[in-house]
Parts: C-alpha cells; sequence; structure tokens
C-alpha cells in the first residue's frame, strides 16, 4: 500500500496577499498543535507589500533557526534576548554591547518576567522613576542615564511593533526626567596660551594642538590616516574614528559618531603642523626599519603602531592640571575650538558641518551662551550703525 502524500505545508511557508481594505498581510506557518496536529499560522500586516516582506522574511528565518516564540507567549527577557541577537548586527560593535549592557543590568532585572504584549506605560514608568530615586543602598541614576536606558527599550520594542509582535509601543506614553545640561568648560584665551607653552616638546604636542584647532573628536584623531589629509585643497575628510572594543579589548577603525563623513578645511598653520608629523613620521619609519607597522595613521608611535586613547586622555589632564585646570577634559579642546571659532566670527552652520553636529538644534543648544554674547555685540554693533545714520539726516 502506498504511503499516504503528507500535505503539510513545511514550517516557515508563507504568502502574501493584499486584502481588501488595501493592507498587505503574510500568513506564514510556525508550527503543528500537538494535540490535534492543525496547522497553525501566524500573520503580520503593512501598508506596502515591501513592507509586509520584509517582516515575512525576519519572521520565516527565526522559524526556521527555531527561535520563533509565539508573541503571546514572550516575555520581556526573551523578546530582549531576541533583539540583542538579531537585531543589533548594523551598528557599531560598542554600541551593541552596551545596549546589551543595559538590558541586562537595568531592563531584565525588573521588566523580564512580564509578558511582552501586556507591558504597560506605567510599569515602565514605575522602573524608571525608581531608577532615578535609588533604593538607599544604590545611588540614583542621573536623568541622562534613564534616558539612555529609555532609549534602548524603545528601541527593541519599535522592532517588536514593526514584526506585529505588539500593537503599541508602550514606551511612547512614558514621562522622562528632564536633563539639565552640564556647562561646559572651553579655554579662554590665556588659557590656550598656557595649554600650548605647556605642551610644547611633548611626544604629543602635535596631536594636542591639532585637537585645539579643529576641534575633532579624540577617536576621530587618532583614526584619522594619510588618505584623508589633502594637503593640495588644504581639506581633511573625516570618517572614521579609532575605539576601542569593550567585548575584545582590540581597538578598531569604525565610523563617526553620526555614520556621517564631513570635510573641513583647517587654518593653513595646522595644516603645516601635519606636514612637520609626516616628516617626523618618515623619520622614525627609517629608523623602525622592519620593525614599522605601516597603519598609515598619522599619529602613531615611534613604530607605527596606533596610540591608546587611555594614555593620551590621561596625559592631556596631567598637562591641564599643571596649569591650574584639574577637571579639564580632552573633549574640553573641542569645546575650547567651538568658543573661538564662533568668537572669531564663524556662523553656527559652519560651526554644525565642521563639528559633525547631527542638528544645527544641538550647537545651538551646547553653545547657547556664546550666540548669546554674539548677539548683544550684533546689537551694539546695530546701535552703532543706526546713530550713524540718525546724525547724518
Amino acid at each position: 500500500m502506498a504511503n499516504k502524500k503528507n500535505t503539510r505545508a513545511p514550517f516557515g511557508s508563507g504568502t502574501i496577499r493584499q486584502r481588501s481594505d488595501g493592507r498587505w498581510e503574510a500568513r506564514v506557518t510556525t508550527h503543528y498543535d500537538s494535540g490535534t496536529g492543525k496547522q497553525m499560522r501566524r500573520s503580520v500586516y503593512g501598508d506596502t507589500q515591501a513592507d509586509v516582506r520584509q517582516k515575512l522574511t525576519a519572521l520565516t528565518k527565526d522559524v526556521d533557526d527555531g527561535t520563533y516564540i509565539e508573541p503571546s507567549k514572550l516575555t520581556v527577557e526573551q523578546w530582549l534576548d531576541i533583539w540583542v541577537a538579531t537585531y543589533l548586527g548594523a551598528i557599531k560593535p560598542n554600541t551593541a554591547d552596551k545596549y546589551a549592557s543595559i538590558c541586562k543590568t537595568h531592563l531584565k532585572p525588573s521588566l523580564g518576567s512580564s509578558p511582552l504584549k501586556s507591558l504597560s506605560a506605567h510599569t515602565i514608568q514605575s522602573l524608571y522613576n525608581e531608577l532615578q530615586k535609588g533604593d538607599g543602598i544604590k545611588k540614583g541614576l542621573s536623568p541622562k542615564t534613564v534616558k539612555n536606558i529609555h532609549g534602548v527599550l524603545h528601541k527593541s520594542f519599535q522592532q517588536a511593533v514593526k514584526l506585529d509582535y505588539i500593537r503599541v509601543n508602550p514606551c511612547a506614553a512614558v514621562e522622562l526626567p528632564r536633563i539639565v545640561r552640564k556647562e561646559i568648560a572651553p579655554l579662554n584665551e590665556d588659557q590656550m596660551a598656557a595649554f600650548l607653552d605647556a605642551i610644547q616638546g611633548h611626544r604629543w604636542e602635535m596631536l594636542y594642538t591639532v585637537a585645539l584647532f579643529t576641534g575633532l573628536r579624540q577617536g576621530e584623531l587618532l583614526g584619522l590616516d594619510w588618505q584623508s589629509v589633502d594637503f593640495e585643497r588644504g581639506t581633511i575628510h573625516v570618517s572614521k574614528q579609532l575605539q576601542r572594543n569593550r567585548s575584545t579589548g582590540i581597538y578598531e577603525l569604525v565610523a563617526t559618531k553620526n555614520n556621517k563623513g564631513r570635510i573641513i578645511t583647517p587654518a593653513p598653520s595646522i595644516l603645516q603642523i601635519l606636514k612637520d608629523q609626516r616628516r617626523n613620521q618618515l623619520q622614525w619609519k627609517f629608523r623602525a626599519g622592519e620593525a614599522w607597522n605601516d597603519t598609515q595613521l598619522v599619529f602613531t608611535d615611534e613604530l607605527g603602531n596606533h596610540l591608546s586613547a587611555q594614555t593620551v586622555y590621561l596625559h592631556c589632564k596631567k598637562i591641564a592640571a599643571g596649569i591650574g585646570l584639574p577637571n579639564f577634559r580632552f573633549h574640553d579642546l573641542r569645546h575650547s575650538y567651538a568658543v573661538a571659532a564662533l568668537s572669531s566670527g564663524d556662523d553656527i552652520k559652519t560651526l554644525q558641518e565642521t563639528l559633525g553636529h547631527h542638528t544645527i538644534s544641538f550647537t545651538l543648544d551646547t553653545y547657547a551662551h556664546v550666540t548669546e554674547k554674539m548677539k548683544k555685540e550684533s546689537a551694539a554693533r546695530m546701535e552703532s550703525f543706526y546713530r550713524s545714520i540718525k546724525n547724518a539726516v
């Protein structure tokens, strides 16, 4: 007797159709009921066929990999684990590690056992309030840290919404604590002169000088290569940064902070410093011989190896402390450049592009006190102009 043909659809198979209301639906076979043998299917929806096909691809992959869990049975902890393992591949390694750490330390202990589908905004709000307040043993977290935790949870739930695991993102209704922006501590002109005097003869004098007069971030300076420096055009292409991987401890070249390259035009004197650095490096290469590591980085040690971010940072702090600035950080060199640029007449849009800020509003917020000074100076100039015109009548 011939065996009966198995007509069951394979796990992970799916179909796409357009509904009568114009939306698109994909249906996927996820499993068979162990008691009844009934085919169990799940639907995902979207406004376009492409949107639904993307959801279908993600869903069938989970089914094929054996990682699929019915949304009604998913806990927050299970979903966070899936999200970390599956949906963070496109971001920088250190950022992915930071997200995973936030999930493990702050989110899973308090929310992990809650069913994903029934987690409420009120429960999330209570967690944020507790994190900020502290428990008497652990100090409360800063508003900025709470906002970062919220950002991770919001991103993970937004992905769950895209997959139709939940209907709405409960994080959308949460009220976040107000962040009071810290006062920046840029160097004034006298302090700049004192800093330049203090770094004379230091092994990283050129690096610190370029930092102070370009506004480049520390990672961008340490990751700058000679191919990105165009001496003929007088420009620098900033497209990557040197970053230490938190998991491996290995330094890697990754994209800039906003994943967006930019071209800056430094002062001619700064370009001359870079030429001097190039000349020094060629001498080091000659002396090192076969021991030379040809990284093509602008700022290296005498063997061509990249510099340690921590060491460069600590030396900068030590130098600043020596001129009476114990709380000064390497990043304050960037702030010092920004304030000097604005005070020298740069417009805010030019500064935003030079610094690589994502939005001009962030630049304005960060350097509001400088722009207020510029407004007063503008008013004084207009007053002088008004009086000259008025007296001529």
